[in-house]
């Protein structure tokens, strides 16, 4: 039997679950299959079972095209030569739509040999990929292509379609079905934005029902939901833009003194087991937004992220948690991050100077040296530890990297440096 996702495939973009930024009245897909325009080439990017295929699929329909689909894991160079084979056939009259899936698995050469198709019009390219274009596409492909993003599906949007599929099998079945009330937003939490997957465990989870006594209705109760796949964990590729969207929310969300959703986006990353990815935020975290209005948060949560690489998971959440919830707690300041970051765009620029002699390392003066000497004054022989003496280059005097952040540490620091050099 064909699976209940394509079944339910929407024919109409009407029918589509979520892209309403792309599909709904007014927005760019609608526009442009309603203009009567010529079709451009098309790039869909986004996560898996978003609709991307579907779209495409709707697209060939609307626009008369004779759809070839091809997927860029198996597909060759031979294999286009066989869609464009078709140009000008009876079956292809309006023309040629190629849906490439997965893009980015074809190779430089692979994508080079569409460029004469895409260029001449004679075929219309719909590529898709799960993915960023501007990686892994072409530069030549992508400038002659306009890219949509594909998001993954809100859960509230996921139920209309798990309600659905529980209704096509309602219908099917000679039993009927009783379903807890509990399993429609379990599976569509579960889902994590994936339509196609959603409807795979509504399948499952029926499949794996008990048949029931005669005269009784098929019951699907949570427990058969998450034996088919509602488990609720989260979907993890450390390798792909899911993982560097979570290690961005973790790290904003502790910029922002989010506890809650900082400690929830750790929880996620370490439920992909990625213990280090989870530690290296952290840690830059501590140092970059909390820094010098809570310095000795430094060594408390390098401790923290010691004892999480000591014990592993799952016990290095503990830890872990307590370094997240007090980086959310602690007072902010980047003074430090923007001192270094404007240093360094300096230094780019070629902004720099010899540095003078009294701090260069002890050495013979040479000849043409008209003052002979170091001349280096040791602060510690000094009263306060400080003596006014020239430190930054001579092309470079009065650069300010450094200004104290609004913070009770750093200004009472500020207070202590303008005491000390006080004529």
């Amino acid at each position: 039997m064909t699976p209940l996702a394509d079944r339910l495939r929407p024919e109409t973009l009407d029918d589509i679950v979520g892209q309403k930024h792309l599909v709904g009245e007014g927005k760019p897909l609608r526009n442009l299959l309603s203009s009567g325009s010529d079709l451009p080439n098309l790039i869909f990017y986004g996560p898996p079972g978003t609709g991307k295929t579907t779209v495409a699929r709707i697209i060939a329909a609307a626009t008369q095209r004779k759809l070839i689909k091809l997927n860029g894991t198996s597909a060759s160079t031979a294999d286009i030569r066989d869609a464009v084979s078709q140009i000008g056939t009876v079956g292809a009259v309006n023309g040629v739509l190629l849906y490439l899936d997965e893009i980015q698995y074809f190779n430089k050469k692979q994508q080079q040999s569409l460029l004469e198709y895409i260029e001449n019009g004679s075929m219309t390219l719909i590529a898709s990929t799960t993915e960023n274009p501007y990686f892994y596409v072409y530069n030549a492909i992508l400038s002659r292509s306009t890219v949509f993003e594909f998001k993954a599906v809100e859960a509230a949007e996921i139920e209309k379609a798990v309600r659905r599929g529980f209704g096509v099998l309602e219908a099917e079945s000679p039993f009927g079905l009783d379903i807890d009330d509990e399993v429609f937003g379990r599976i569509a939490m579960s889902a994590n934005g994936d339509v196609r997957r959603a409807l795979n465990i509504v399948e499952m989870s029926v499949l794996g029902s008990d048949i029931p006594p005669e005269g009784e209705k098929r019951r699907v109760t949570v427990e058969n939901a998450v034996a088919a796949g509602a488990s609720g964990a989260a979907k993890y590729d450390k390798f792909g833009d899911e993982h560097y969207d979570l290690l961005s929310a973790f790290q904003k969300s502790m910029r922002g003194s989010d506890a809650d959703a900082a400690v929830h986006y750790l929880a996620r990353i370490l439920a992909g087991g990625d213990l280090v990815s989870a530690i290296r935020r952290l840690s830059i975290c501590a140092c970059e937004d909390v820094g010098l209005a809570y310095p000795q948060i430094i060594p408390i949560v390098n401790a923290a992220c010691e004892i999480a690489l000591r014990v592993g998971l799952p016990e290095a959440q503990i830890p872990l948690s307590d370094a997240v919830i007090l980086v959310c707690t602690s007072p902010k300041s980047n003074s430090g991050c923007v001192a270094v970051e404007k240093a360094a765009a300096d230094i780019a620029k070629g902004k720099s100077g010899p540095i003078p002699r009294n701090l260069q390392n002890v050495h013979l003066d040479s000849s043409e040296v008209k003052v002979k000497g170091q001349h280096y004054l040791y602060p510690h022989s000094f009263p306060g530890h400080w003596v006014k003496q020239q430190y930054m280059p001579t092309e470079m005097l009065g650069t300010v990297y450094y200004v104290p952040g609004e913070n009770r540490i750093e200004q009472a620091a500020a207070e202590y440096m303008r005491a000390l050099k006080k004529p």
